[in-house]
């Protein structure tokens, strides 16, 4: 299973719309997980032209799409059990990544998705991968824009993807 992996889209505050090129990068994949602050409802309906899409809410969010789609899930794929949450609570961009694993340490899970700080993130915390693909419209201090790839065989393994 190929999983398109996005965060932090920021439209049209950032962007005026998705990267043609984010498009490219997801072609053909079987799923898409944006892990937050979506900001317009209609970009997940433009990434669910590409594959379905399970997404949700960060701290950028409406109301709105907080209620619709939560602030953490948990997705049962290819028999592995993926965390999704934005990663925000604390001022400290750097703790992102704890306060991701934080969010799940109640739940069992094998991978943790999630956004926030605009910064790719891929490190394997006590058994468990965590993956922030950064950001496509946003790059902040990173040199590039990115996205991420998710592949869910015998193994879960994580790719940074350059836009």
């Amino acid at each position: 299973m190929r999983i398109g992996v996005v965060s932090d889209t920021h439209i049209p505050a950032r962007s005026r719309q998705l990267p043609l090129e984010l498009f490219i990068q997801f072609d053909g994949v079987d799923l898409i997980l944006h892990a937050g602050d979506v900001v317009e409802e209609y970009v997940l309906n433009e990434l669910s032209a590409i594959a379905p899409v399970e997404a949700v809410a960060g701290n950028m969010d409406s109301r709105a799409l907080h209620s619709r789609l939560g602030r953490k899930k948990i997705l049962e794929l290819a028999g592995y059990r993926i965390g999704l949450t934005h990663g925000d609570g604390g001022t400290d961009k750097q703790k992102t990544p704890q306060r991701a694993l934080q969010s799940f340490e109640q739940d069992s899970v094998d991978c943790i998705i999630f956004g926030h700080s605009h910064q790719p993130y891929h490190e394997t915390i006590h058994g468990i991968l965590l993956f922030n693909p950064g950001s496509p419209t946003d790059r902040r201090r990173e040199p590039r824009h990115s996205c991420g790839l998710l592949i869910v065989e015998k193994t879960i393994t994580a790719q940074l993807l350059f836009l």
